[in-house]
């Protein structure tokens, strides 16, 4: 198939137009016929092996695509060939196909063309995201909004203005701010000729911003910063100056301010049902015509690298798309009168599609270990219910000569302890792990399984005897080690029936030969 293939990793100009072996597709894949895919600044990371995520060489960038699934895997029961989806997949979406996790495909709503589905999920999904859930914006709050050009900051700006909040638009030219002003900036500052904090106080008159949206990072940061309110946020959405800013800690003191970070991408997999209802209120939104994507430009697939290298010049403003093959389509158009049909609509099938993604797991995930790899960032589902009980617990005690009274004398504990309960070691409930361990994963091809190590071990809620317990996890990276091994890392949590709170939290590392 053809692909635009990164050989090795380096600018854009070093990306190839090629040809690269059809993917295969595993029982939790969806096999997609790609027509667009959108431009993100973490597709200029991915090829420059600066990014989280570092897969393996050759390999095709595009992380955001649209189209149409041409099979489906034999667990998959959601989605059918032919269903028009878009799909969040990482890297491989600048080539004619690309195999997905179901769990990160979605229906396309309807009346949406590719182009459109192909450049909606991350920039409105980030800057919802952060609007609404980090800094829960208010009607009548002052908003900035740094790289407000961008994909992700000109989406910031529209939703600004149909959250209710006067939207203060910065960019690096007069074309940029021209679109923030069409999508409802109603002040604008070109930081390239003008005083960033000057600025702001002239337009608060020196009461500073409640908000600011900042995609841009390097020196405007401290700035941006200098000039909250008193009990400001500060989202960290990206850093596309290319400078992570380093700020003097005793601003936020001073201003009473928080900054907060946005990951859209682990919002999405670790909070599913608010990311859900968000995706709904967007495509509500949408429908109505309250938000609309600025398309920059359509780049052919050959045309990708040129797309990625203006991205880098900054001369992008909104979204850039490849469109890959040569296709025409036209939008279907939808009579106001029935958005909220078709709204509901979409919200029943993604509930179905998100529901079934997450029962689908089987358990234990059986993958080859040659395959490792290629499962980085695959949910691992549920465990049963594991019950603590005080004989556990004093076979810990005795194992490790660890005899508090709070973990052995239960009369005691009846006596003192809140409940009336004792309280199993932090390290019995880490240690349950290893138990619940092959309960989400086998490695066909592993005869040797090793506890490695642990990174990040916390303990926020204490396991109370008679407790039920649970794990749920993920697999985040794999290494090479010698012999032909590799260095798994799992993310783990540990729940308790009842609680809010986990019992534990950490990544667990297994060595598998």
């Amino acid at each position: 198939m053809k692909a635009i293939v990164c050989n090795s990793f380096g600018l854009p100009d070093s990306l190839v137009f090629d040809q690269l072996p059809e993917p295969s597709i595993g029982e939790l894949d969806v096999l997609i016929n790609v027509r667009a895919c959108g431009i993100n600044f973490p597709d200029l990371l991915i090829i420059q092996n600066k990014y989280q995520f570092k897969p393996e060489l050759p390999f095709s960038p595009g992380g955001e695509i649209s189209g149409t699934i041409e099979a489906v895997g034999a667990k998959i029961k959601q989605f059918k060939t032919g269903d028009r989806v878009v799909a969040l997949c990482g890297w491989g979406g600048f080539a004619e196909k690309v195999v997905v996790k179901a769990n990160r495909v979605f229906p396309m709503p309807p009346g949406m063309d590719f182009i459109n589905g192909a450049c909606t999920l991350y920039t409105y999904g980030t800057s919802y995201h952060a609007l609404k859930d980090r800094a829960q914006l208010k009607t009548g709050e002052t908003l900035l909004v740094l790289g407000a050009g961008g994909g992700v900051g000109l989406a910031a700006v529209e939703l600004g203005k149909v959250m209710g909040a006067t939207v203060i638009a910065a960019a690096s030219s007069a074309e940029k701010l021209e679109a923030c002003r069409e999508k409802g900036a109603a002040h604008t500052i070109n930081y390239s000729t003008e005083d960033l904090r000057t600025r702001l106080k002239e337009i608060t008159q020196d009461k500073g911003v409640d908000v600011v949206y900042d995609a841009v990072g390097g020196k405007l940061a401290e700035q941006a910063l200098r000039s909250m309110a008193w009990k400001g946020r500060y989202l960290v959405v990206g850093f596309t100056a290319g400078e992570i800013p380093q700020f003097p800690a005793n601003l936020p003191l001073l201003k009473g301010c928080s900054i907060m970070g946005v990951f859209w991408g682990s919002f999405a997999e670790r909070e599913p049902q608010q990311s859900l209802q968000n995706l709904v209120e967007i495509i509500g939104l949408m429908r109505t015509g309250a938000i609309k994507q600025h398309i920059h430009k359509i780049y052919s697939l050959e045309e990708a690298p040129k797309a990625l290298e203006d991205l880098m010049n900054r001369k992008v403003i909104g979204k850039a798309v490849v469109k890959i093959g040569d296709w025409t389509e036209e939008p279907v158009a939808t009579k106001k009168e029935v958005v909220k049909e078709v709204v509901k609509e979409i919200v029943e099938e993604i509930k179905t599609e998100f529901k079934t993604s997450l029962n689908e797991i089987p358990r234990p995930l059986r993958i080859k270990l040659a395959d490792i790899k290629k499962y980085i960032g695959q949910p691992l589902g549920t465990t049963d219910w594991f019950t603590v009980t005080q004989e556990t617990i004093n076979e810990f005690a005795n194992a490790t000569q660890d005899h508090q009274w709070i973990h052995v004398d239960v009369d005691r504990a009846k006596q003192q302890m809140p409940e009336g309960k004792t309280i199993a070691h932090g390290y019995l409930t880490m240690s349950l792990a290893a138990k619940f361990f092959p309960e989400l994963i086998a490695v066909d091809g592993a005869t040797t399984a090793i506890n490695y190590g642990l990174n990040k071990a916390r303990f926020p809620v204490a396991v109370k005897s008679g407790s039920r317990i649970r794990m749920t996890g993920k697999i985040t990276n794999a290494e090479d080690m010698p012999n032909n091994g590799y260095k798994l890392y799992v993310e783990a949590k540990i729940e308790v029936e009842g609680e809010e709170k986990p019992a534990y939290i950490g990544e667990l590392l297994t060595a598998l030969y």
